[in-house]
């Protein structure tokens, strides 16, 4: 079916009665004030959450807080800590869940208020909600604290250091309070939210430092100490199972997290986590101490080094201090997609990294005078700083663990010409940046202090890759000085070059689709369809663009197509009816070891109860119109508008013709696709695909055109019908889909319903058991069952379209003929992989959208 059903159909529809309407500027103000309270609704069940917000924010304000934070005198009266209780505040634990730190803080807190607290509420209702966050604030500063002083008492510089702090903030409860709930999610959430809950907060307190990360990250061990009593009975201490797909996203999110953590330590001017010590792994720019420590002598190559390297945190290529975070990242993405190539670069990473702090270990004892500042003792500067280096190298060492003992979830590997392109993007970024430093350098010597050799700029290389934080502690002095000009933009742009070049064409390449072509694929396809049929929609898979799986068996497939990491399916399953419910199954592990969502799309009834006995979510996207033909007759009053339209083309002398497309004559084949080209022309808008067919479905020799002629042989009107097979009639269609409807704007007005039913009539001579009139996207009949929000958000997307593609319209033109209503589903198995979900279909629908015809889209839209 094409888009332009709704508009052949919307001429002929009898006036509605009309009812009285308000003013169009108060039926809109009317709707916005739905729809925000709507958006509020999950907030207005939570009424413990926003008294906790509210009382946060006033306290804050009336005490003068919001700025910087409470004065150190107030922070002593409420502020938990080791000198409070130590003091005898015994208060603290709890008072402290009404302030904190500075205007970013209650901002951060006010967020993990909402999103955990609101959750929990709707989930294990308001006073459990209100004791978990309570217990959990009391219980997890107490346990912060207790490790705070242990550390301590053991000698950890870092945590001795916190044992003199004070903190506030509501974080710690309602840390607790997601890990509580977390008992209350599925498998999938569950897991997920747990990891979340550990690892960020653990990555924060160790590059960050302060003390409310660790009592934000003991929260979370006292919410799920509390979580595991609670619900002994259905969560029995045990390591959980976990699907090839949720095991890489898992690993993906402790390597995700090992990344943020850094990158967020460098938004904090005073981050003292024992893992951001040396300044490497996130580089920022030497402040004015370090500067006038290098420059104690006027004309050293330090003093140099250093300003130009206070020049590099100065520019746009600052952004290579977070090159080897922003790295991870994109590995993340990789790993999520079970790449090989991914894990093996993350491996080599890690190792990499180690190997440096391994290097620099060696270096300190070798050579402790460099790394000791004067005036300093040696042994102790020296002690210190092997202690840091050792720090530094738990996280790789431990990601390096965890990437070994999940090796097996990693077997995907990218196509040899994406690895093809990879390879000639990032090498070829690399001698360009490398010849452009050498040779652009040489010419320009003079810039350099002292003035830069040919062997000197060459062994200078890799300090233009890695930050300059790492020159003094791996090259001493191997790279040139600049001192302006060109030489200075070489050192700070070359290395941004390659690194920009390098993370982009990674992603992209873990991004692309891993396809296994199968040029067979689509005549094995339509035999098993032909052979043992499918759904009113399965012709639909014999259309280009689909991909194919077939079960171990051969007895089902399914056709899909992939759009970034999701595999879209083009309805149900079809082959032999006992075997299409276990492809389900087969198709969703085979996309599980690929790394795709599986999202079956337009399915029915049926394909929709084996997802829900899978766990998968569903919403309805369409609404399937079939008219059985055995018993169809046009008599009575409800088919009083298809018999004026038989009734006007007998007088008219409009005659309905059957043709296949690529064998009518070219006289009516060219009017056709005049007739289809003004329509496009007229909306100037993208005509859309997938599951509506266009001129290029067309041109099948099974699928059957009827025209609507005059005596001049002047095309009127036209539609287009697929078969649908059954079950034991093989090559025999048990019944038709109407798909391609198009009209000549100043033709006969009531072609389609002329045209529909014709071919009803005809079917129904031929044996045919029903004609389906296909679904209209985004349209559904109204019923009592109240909508969840991912369906109104779709009835309102189908609203918005509405005066663009007309499905709403065209769903009431197919009303005319009677027929059945049956939904149709999109089913996917995780709520997180929506967005992405939404692109794919996205780009299904519209793949070939100009820029030019989506600003016109958004402009229609907004009018």
């Amino acid at each position: 079916m094409t888009t332009s059903e709704a508009s052949a159909g919307a001429d002929a529809r009898e006036p509605a009665p009309a009812a009285p309407l308000a003013p169009p500027g108060e039926r809109g103000a009317v709707r916005r004030l739905r729809a925000v309270g709507r958006a509020f609704e999950p907030v207005r069940r939570a009424p413990v959450t926003v008294f906790v917000v509210v009382a946060l924010w006033a306290v804050g304000a009336f005490t003068g807080s919001l700025g910087a934070g409470p004065s150190r005198r107030l922070l002593s009266d409420i502020g938990v800590g080791v000198p409070a209780l130590a003091d005898g505040r015994w208060w603290t634990p709890l008072t402290s869940i009404l302030w904190c730190p500075g205007i970013g803080n209650y901002i951060g807190s006010t967020l993990l208020l909402l999103l955990l607290g609101a959750a929990a509420e709707q989930r294990m209702g308001s006073v459990r909600t209100a004791v978990v966050l309570v217990l959990g604030q009391v219980l997890g500063s107490l346990l912060g604290t207790g490790v705070v002083k242990l550390g301590a008492l053991a000698g950890e510089d870092w945590l001795d250091d916190l044992a003199q702090d004070l903190t506030a903030t509501p974080g710690i409860g309602a840390c607790a309070v997601g890990a509580f709930l977390s008992y209350r999610l599925g498998a999938l959430w569950r897991r997920r939210l747990q990891l979340c809950l550990i690892v960020f907060p653990l990555m924060l307190a160790l590059y960050v430092g302060h003390l409310q990360g660790v009592l934000r990250l003991a929260g979370t061990v006292v919410g799920l100490g509390l979580g595991a009593l609670a619900h002994r009975d259905t969560h029995r201490l045990r390591m959980p199972h976990a699907s090839h797909s949720e095991g890489r996203v898992l690993v993906a999110l402790v390597v995700a997290a090992s990344a943020v953590g850094p990158i967020i330590a460098t938004l904090y001017k005073d981050s003292l986590g024992p893992f951001n010590v040396l300044d490497l792994y996130v580089s920022g720019g030497p402040g004015a101490q370090d500067i006038a420590a290098a420059c104690v002598r006027a004309g050293s190559a330090d003093c140099a080094r250093i300003h130009a390297q206070d020049h590099f945190h100065g520019s746009p290529a600052m952004l290579m201090g977070i090159a080897i975070p922003m790295l991870l990242l994109v590995l993340a993405e990789g790993l999520r997609r079970g790449l090989r190539l991914s894990w093996r670069i993350t491996v080599a990473a890690q190792l990499v990294w180690l190997g440096l702090m391994a290097y620099l270990l060696g270096d300190i004892a070798a050579h402790p005078d460099r790394y000791v500042l004067e005036g300093s003792d040696l042994s102790d500067q020296k002690a210190a700083m092997v202690q840091a280096v050792v720090e530094q190298m738990m996280l790789p060492l431990l990601v390096l663990v965890l990437l070994f003992l999940t090796r097996r979830l990693f077997d995907q590997q990218l196509s040899r010409t994406t690895v093809t392109w990879l390879a000639g993007a990032v090498g070829g970024s690399l001698l360009l940046a490398c010849g452009a430093y050498v040779g652009i350098g040489y010419a320009v010597r003079d810039q350099f202090t002292p003035d830069a050799t040919f062997p000197k700029l060459v062994s200078g290389l890799p300090t233009q890759f890695l930050p300059p934080n790492y020159e003094p502690f791996f090259f001493q002095g191997q790279a040139p000085i600049p001192a302006g000009g060109t030489a200075l933009s070489l050192y700070e742009y070359c290395g941004m070059l390659f690194w920009v070049v390098t993370l982009i064409a990674l992603f992209l390449a873990f991004r692309r689709p891993l396809m296994h072509a199968d040029p067979d694929a689509a005549t094995r396809a339509r035999a098993l369809l032909t052979a043992h049929g499918g759904g009113t929609l399965s012709y639909l898979t014999t259309w280009p663009g689909n991909h194919y799986w077939f079960a171990a068996d051969g007895r089902a497939a399914v056709a899909y197509r992939v759009h970034s990491t999701v595999a879209l399916t083009t309805g149900d399953p079809f082959g032999e009816p006992s075997a299409r419910a276990d492809a389900i199954d087969g198709f969703a592990a085979y996309c599980d070891q690929r790394g795709w969502t599986p999202c079956f799309y337009s399915v029915t009834a049926d394909a929709k109860a084996r997802t829900d006995a899978l766990g998968w979510s569903s919403v309805q996207v369409a609404e399937d119109t079939v008219v059985p033909l055995p018993e169809l007759a046009f008599t009575g009053k409800k088919w009083q508008d298809v018999r004026t339209a038989l009734n006007k083309a007998k007088k008219e002398g409009i005659t309905a013709e059957w043709h296949a497309f690529p064998e009518a004559p070219i006289a009516l084949t060219d009017q056709i696709r005049s007739i289809s080209e003004e329509w496009v022309a007229d909306k100037g808008l993208p005509e859309m695909g997938f599951t509506l067919g266009g001129l290029d479905e067309l041109d099948d020799p099974r699928v059957r055109c009827l025209i609507a002629v005059d005596g001049d042989r002047t095309v009127h009107g036209i539609t287009s019908w697929m078969p649908v097979y059954g079950d034991g009639e093989p090559d025999r269609p048990v019944g038709w889909t109407l798909d391609f409807m198009r009209r000549r704007s100043d033709g006969f007005r009531g072609s389609m319903e002329f045209l529909i039913a014709s071919a009803a009539l005809g079917f129904k001579e031929e044996g045919a058991r029903f004609l389906s009139l296909s679904g209209a996207p985004l349209a559904r009949s109204d019923t009592a069952e109240p909508p969840a929000a991912l369906q109104r958000l779709l009835d309102y997307a189908g609203r918005t379209l509405e005066p663009v593609y007309g499905f709403r319209s065209l769903l009431n033109f197919k009303a005319k003929f009677q027929p059945q209503y049956r939904p149709m589903y999109m089913c996917y198995p995780d709520p997180a992989a929506l967005p992405a979900i939404t692109r794919a279909i996205g780009k299904a629908y519209l793949p070939h959208m100009k820029p030019s015809q989506g600003v016109r889209l958004m402009r229609k839209l907004t009018a």
